[in-house]
């Protein structure tokens, strides 16, 4: 079965072309509380692409964006109970966090086109790969959580 193409440059290559477009920007001395504010949400971030990274290896299915069509299993228990992409949504949380770092909300911009490009090219070619994959189980999921963050329906 085929994949679905999404943006066509792995997530991970846009998190780090947007963290290095961060850097290049313009930015203000740390303070501590800036660097408190980004440290905590750094932390949360990287719990949460972690361990949805584990539970994805634990169900012996792919972490692969670029291949959600090789899926072997749905994760819907762990951070997938709140987000139906807590990896993306770690990636954008660190993002954030590094623009809140660097003191700069011109470096909020290359965080919000990660979640643009992500939300509107790459998520939905996953979810159109996952819809064929695993069909009603997979549209149920869908209907009770959400795409990033917010609250669940049942």
């Amino acid at each position: 079965m085929g994949s679905p193409k999404g943006f066509g440059i792995p997530p991970l290559a846009l998190v780090g072309l947007a963290a290095v477009i961060q850097r290049a920007l313009p930015g203000r001395a740390a303070t501590r509380s800036r660097t408190a504010v980004a440290g905590l949400l750094a932390g949360a971030s990287a719990w949460l692409l972690g361990t949805s990274v584990s539970k994805f290896r634990k169900s012996e299915t792919t972490v692969n964006p670029i291949g959600p069509a090789e899926a072997t299993s749905l994760v819907v228990d762990g951070p997938n109970r709140v987000s139906r992409n807590p990896m993306y949504v770690g990636m954008a949380g660190m993002l954030t966090a590094h623009a809140v770092f660097r003191g700069s909300w011109l470096a909020s911009v290359p965080a919000g086109a990660f979640v643009l490009l992500i939300d509107r090219a790459q998520i939905p070619a996953e979810e159109a790969a996952l819809r064929a994959r695993f069909g009603s189980a997979y549209e149920e999921y869908r209907s009770r959580v959400p795409r990033w963050l917010g609250p669940t329906r049942r």
